[in-house]
């Protein structure tokens, strides 16, 4: 029969409740980093994260990466740039190239930056109005220079398409076109993400959720992205953490990798269980 101090221990093993450093990876987890369009517009050109509601200076973001980048032995490196035609929808400027549908909440007329339209397209869709950023072979559109870029990179170029704008580098807003990210991970069998980069509240959201949808254990590093308005940027942290994404500091990321990813807290009703029957064998038994 058990004995309670057996069952106990019994439990801690079951649980896992050993220091997770001491455990090896049976299987090692294949990693890649995610470094989300650090690019001039979102730094110090027309769409600046610094003039933006939050007030959040997207330079900060790239030390923390090259630093990532060098001290962190990831096995997939990938960039995606924001890479828009001239007349893209999400530009304010090109807001007349378009007709807006009778539900929009804003007239094209009485339209702002920042304000959210509705179009008729096919298909229907809602969208924010920003200022004409990160067009093709544009300087805005450029890695900054300070950024580290890797020779073997993997780089995505997305939002190429003039009537859909894309926030995610796996798809487009509307999940109609998907980008060649998810295969390219497939063919490395990336096993976990790591997101970074601008903005968080989307185009580094968005992404990570994707990326959680593929199956993928995902992370967001989030002292190496930043947003673009507080309102959104708590928004978007609870769609990720409904979406099970982890949200973790980048000076945790390469001991995190070392103990074979995050450990996940097992749920209170599982441990409920668990002691019932803990109680439960002990109380029936010697």
């Amino acid at each position: 029969m058990y004995t309670v101090k057996s069952l106990f221990g019994l439990v801690i093993t079951v649980l896992g409740l050993v220091d997770p450093s001491l455990e090896t990876c049976d299987n090692s987890p294949v990693t890649a980093l995610l470094v989300i369009d650090v690019q001039n517009d979102f730094i110090n050109g027309s769409l600046a994260l610094k003039n933006s509601p939050a007030d959040q200076d997207g330079y900060e973001v790239v030390p923390i990466i090259n630093e990532l980048i060098q001290n962190v032995d990831f096995d997939v490196v990938v960039y995606s740039l924001d890479w828009h035609p001239a007349n893209h929808i999400s530009f304010f400027d090109n807001l007349n190239l378009r007709s807006l549908h009778p539900s929009s909440p804003v007239s094209a007329d009485d339209a702002q930056i920042y304000d959210v339209v509705t179009f008729s397209g096919p298909p229907i869709m809602n969208q924010t109005l920003w200022p004409n950023h990160c067009v093709q072979g544009s300087w805005g559109s450029e890695y900054h220079k300070d950024l580290t870029v890797l020779d073997d990179r993997i780089e995505i170029r997305k939002g190429t398409n003039p009537d859909i704008d894309s926030y995610s580098a796996f798809w487009d807003n509307n999940k109609l076109s998907e980008t060649t990210l998810e295969g390219a991970l497939r063919n490395h069998s990336v096993t976990d993400v790591y997101v970074c980069g601008l903005a968080y509240d989307y185009c580094v959201g968005s992404t990570a959720i994707d990326a959680a949808d593929y199956g993928l254990r995902t992370y967001v590093i989030e002292n190496a992205a930043r947003g673009v308005a507080d309102v959104t940027i708590e928004e978007m942290r609870n769609r990720l953490i409904g979406a099970g994404v982890t949200l973790i500091n980048a000076n945790d990321v390469k001991s995190d990798m070392q103990t074979c990813g995050a450990t996940y807290p097992i749920h209170s009703t599982l441990m409920n269980v668990i002691m019932l029957l803990v109680w439960f064998l002990s109380t029936h038994g010697n």
